[in-house]
């Protein structure tokens, strides 16, 4: 579309507040619309990606509350509020949501890329974990039919639904009724001249060389990622294992691992690339909805090993770019990682396979759905 005729569009997200993929593909939006200003209920510039400080990010009143944007789960009931006090004025809203951000209100049309969900709507269990706080479980049963009824009328208020997976489209199906396509998140990587040693972990090597010397993780350290399967199936033996991330896990897991893991958090993108590019696999346990950290590494020529579940199934080629386990435990992981020891990987099949999600095919797939909704006559909105 010429400029003068572009629609002009806004990007909204629930919270600016962590290290993730969510707010990776935020970034990612930004670049295909860099006109565009960015909504969200919390942001806190030093918990999430540097680059958020370069772009204009709105927030509400309710941001000024710091233990709020240190840990948003304990505003959860005042949440739905705050969702419906941000207005935008914009004729497209590409809201990024996995459960709020499609509830914020506009003049305009409502284009909701949706990470999942709500989890703590849909799958407490997983969310929260066997072991998670009682007085949380106590407090989402409670809220539970008015959060669904929000979260619902929420969906309806929107005027299509893109996935980020397979897995996604069918709980959006699921929760909403709605049948959303799928746009696959696209993945990059740094230049190979910003990667940036990690002293720290090349010391823990003990002179033994980084390239191929340790597997990786790299996740949010909460229940169903479930890191601490991965940790299990490292004590007793003599493989290495970095674990980058932070979450509510965090001093569980520092309790539990062994002299042979090592854990690390709040990396640079040039130390993560580090890590990407020098270990031997990345590994992932979690009840995924998409699975982008095998495209990372897959990015540096590096396998994954992986749990066959959701996301996952979209972003790994077996036998190819990575190699699956049935079930998020131990032995499982074990297993599967005397497998990949007895087995090769082409590193320039595994870069081709990821090839495939791009920057651009991502942009381009986007601004065709804005370009479709702004193009609909008024009498057609929801």
């Amino acid at each position: 579309m010429r400029a003068s005729a572009a629609p002009r569009v806004a990007i909204a997200h629930d919270y600016l507040t962590q290290l993730g993929g969510a707010e990776k593909t935020v970034l990612n939006m930004s670049r295909a619309f860099p006109d565009a200003p960015i909504y969200t209920m919390l942001y806190d510039p030093d918990a999430t990606f540097p680059e958020f400080r370069d772009l204009d990010v709105r927030v509400p009143l309710f941001n000024r509350i710091k233990p709020f944007r240190k840990n948003h789960r304990a505003a959860l009931p005042v949440l739905p509020l705050v969702a419906q006090s941000i207005f935008i004025d914009a004729d497209v809203v590409l809201s990024s949501s996995s459960g709020w951000a499609h509830g914020f209100r506009t003049n305009g049309r409502k284009l909701v890329y949706c990470h999942s969900p709500a989890r703590w709507l849909y799958q407490p269990r997983t969310y929260l974990g066997d072991d998670g706080n009682a007085l949380a479980r106590f407090g989402l049963r409670a809220a539970s039919s008015y959060l669904k009824a929000w979260d619902r009328n929420a969906a309806r208020s929107s005027d299509r639904y893109l996935a980020n997976s397979t897995e996604i489209r069918g709980r959006i199906a699921d929760a909403y009724g709605i049948d959303a396509s799928i746009v696959f998140p696209p993945v990059s990587r740094p230049p190979a001249e910003d990667v940036e040693p990690i002293a720290e972990v090349s010391d823990w090597l003990r002179g033994a060389g980084p390239d191929d010397a340790f597997y990786l993780v790299v996740s949010r350290l909460l229940p169903y990622k479930n890191v601490d399967a991965i940790v299990r199936a490292f004590a007793g033996t003599d493989r290495k294992l970095v674990v980058v991330g932070h979450g509510p896990q965090a001093d569980h897991l520092r309790q539990l691992k062994t002299d042979n893991v090592v854990m690390l958090s709040h990396l640079s993108d040039g130390a993560l690339a580090w890590l990407y590019r020098n270990c031997r696999a990345i590994i992932a346990a979690s009840y995924e909805d998409y699975g982008l950290t095998p495209l990372e590494a897959g990015a540096w020529g590096k396998p994954a090993i992986a749990l066959r579940f959701g996301g996952f199934l979209d972003t790994i080629h077996e036998d190819v770019s990575g190699l699956y386990f049935d079930e998020p435990t131990p032995r499982s992981i074990a297993a599967a990682l005397d497998r990949f020891e007895s087995m090769k990987f082409d590193r320039d099949k595994v870069r081709g396979h990821v090839e495939q999600f791009s920057q651009q095919s991502f942009a381009e797939k986007l601004h065709t759905a804005v370009d479709e909704l702004a193009a609909q006559p008024i009498a057609a909105r929801r």
